[in-house]
C-alpha cells in the first residue's frame, strides 16, 4: 500500500491559534459536505442523518477517547465548482475528518484537494470508480462502486428482461454517464440490441424529442443513468406521449420524490439499490433510533453514512490518535462490524463486498425486491417498505 508522507501543519492549513480554539472546545470536528440544497438535497439529507445518528450514539457512549464528536454540515448542492469552495473551507476551518461528497462529480475534485492536504474522506454515497482508482490511501467509501452496480443491472436486463430494442439515456455527469456506461458494456456483451446511447442535459424540462426518438426507434427498455428529478419527468411524459417501455435506473433515482414528480407513471421502474440494511434484525435498534426522530433509516445512503463515521471513529479509538494518516492505516489493516455489514476495505479505498439489489418501484414511493428467479413471471417477493 502506498504511503502518504505526513505534512506539516501549515501545509494543513491549520495555524497554532486553530488548534488551541479545538482543543478548547475539546470536539473532534467532522465536515459532511453535500447537497443541502439544489434538486438532489433529499440525498444529502440521507447522508446527514446518517452521520449525525452515528455522532450522537458514539458520543452518548462516552466519545471517542474521551472527546466529543462534532458534525459540521457543508452544502455543496451537487455541484463540483462548488465542492472545490467547500473542500478549501474545510481546509481552512481546519477539518481533517470528511463525510462526503455525495455526487461523483462533486467528490472528484473535493478528493483531489483533501488529499493533497492530508485530510480523510469517506463517500457514503459516491459510486464512479474514479474517485478511488487514484490510489489516495486517505480516500475511502461505504458504497459500491458503478463497475459493480452496472453489471448487476445489465445482467438482469440480459437475462431477465431480454429487451429487443433497448436505449440508455444519461445526464452527461460523471455519476450518471459511468453508470449508464457500465450498463451498455454489459448489455451489449450479452447480445442485447442497444440502439440509442444519448445523453440529456441535468435540469432540462421537455424531453418530447428524446421520447419522440424512442418510439420512432421501437425501443421497449429504457436504462436511463442519473438522478431522479430527469427520470421523473421522462416517465411522466412518456406515460403522456404514449411511448410503451419499461424502465430502469440506478440509486440515484430512488428516491420516494420520483413518484411525486411522475406519479403512476412511476409504478414497475426497476431500480437497483443497495440491499435494504433497515431490514436485517440486528439494526433494529439503530431503525428505531431513527423512527423515534421520525427519520427513514431506508434511504441508500443513511446506513453508509453512519458506517462511515463509525469506522472512523473505531479508528482513532484504537490508534489514540486524530491523525488522519493513522486512522487511513488503521482502517486500511482492519475490519469493521457495521449497519451495512462486514466493512473491510482494500488498498484503494473500496469496500472488499457490497451487494446491489433489483427492486420494483412503485407509485406510492415504496419498493418491493425482483425475485430474480422469477423475475420473467412478475413474481416477487414481499414488500421492505
Amino acid at each position: 500500500m502506498k504511503k502518504v508522507m505526513r505534512k506539516s501543519l501549515l501545509a494543513l492549513g491549520v495555524s497554532a491559534a486553530g488548534l488551541v480554539s479545538m482543543s478548547a472546545q475539546a470536539d473532534i470536528p467532522i465536515a459532511i459536505a453535500g447537497p443541502v440544497t439544489g434538486p438532489v438535497a433529499q440525498y444529502g439529507d440521507m447522508q446527514t442523518i446518517g452521520a449525525k445518528m452515528a455522532i450522537e450514539q458514539i458520543n452518548k457512549a462516552g466519545g471517542v477517547n474521551g472527546e466529543m464528536l462534532k458534525g459540521v454540515i457543508y452544502d455543496d448542492v451537487c455541484e463540483p465548482k462548488q465542492a472545490v469552495a467547500v473542500a478549501n473551507q474545510i481546509v481552512n476551518d481546519g477539518i481533517q475528518f470528511v463525510i462526503g461528497h455525495l455526487c461523483s462529480s462533486s467528490t472528484q475534485p473535493a478528493s483531489d484537494i483533501y488529499y493533497e492536504e492530508g485530510i480523510l474522506m469517506i463517500s457514503p454515497a459516491s459510486t464512479n470508480p474514479a474517485i478511488t482508482e487514484a490510489g489516495y490511501d486517505t480516500i475511502f467509501r461505504t458504497i459500491g462502486r458503478d463497475d459493480a452496480q452496472g453489471p448487476v443491472a445489465g445482467t438482469f436486463i440480459a437475462e431477465q428482461i431480454k429487451p429487443e430494442r433497448m436505449a440508455i439515456i444519461h445526464d452527461k455527469q460523471q455519476y450518471g454517464q459511468g453508470v449508464a456506461t457500465a450498463v451498455k458494456e454489459t448489455v451489449e456483451e450479452a447480445g442485447i440490441n442497444v440502439v440509442v446511447f444519448e445523453g440529456i442535459t441535468a435540469g432540462q424540462q421537455n424531453y418530447s424529442s428524446l421520447i419522440s426518438k424512442l418510439k420512432l426507434n421501437n425501443v421497449d427498455f429504457v436504462y436511463y443513468g442519473g438522478y431522479h428529478p430527469e427520470l421523473g419527468l421522462i416517465l411522466r411524459q412518456s406515460a403522456e406521449l404514449g411511448l410503451d417501455a419499461q424502465f430502469m435506473g440506478p440509486e440515484g433515482v430512488g428516491n420516494p420524490d420520483i413518484s411525486k414528480i411522475a406519479g403512476e407513471a412511476s409504478e414497475g421502474l426497476l431500480v437497483t439499490l443497495p440491499k435494504a440494511f433497515e431490514t436485517d434484525p440486528a439494526n433494529a435498534d439503530l431503525v428505531a433510533a431513527f423512527e423515534a426522530k421520525d427519520q427513514d433509516p431506508s434511504g441508500p445512503f443513511v446506513m453508509p453514512a453512519y458506517t462511515a463515521v463509525q469506522v472512523i471513529a473505531e479508528g482513532m479509538e484504537a490508534t489514540d490518535s486524530t491523525d488522519p494518516f493513522e486512522v487511513a492505516e488503521y482502517l486500511h489493516e482492519n475490519t469493521f462490524d457495521t449497519p451495512i455489514g462486514k466493512v473491510d476495505f482494500d488498498e484503494k479505498g473500496d469496500l472488499e463486498e457490497f451487494e446491489f439489489v433489483v427492486y420494483r418501484w412503485h407509485a406510492d414511493g415504496t419498493k418491493t425486491p425482483v425475485n430474480t428467479d422469477k423475475a420473467q413471471t412478475g413474481s416477487e417477493e414481499t414488500a421492505t417498505e
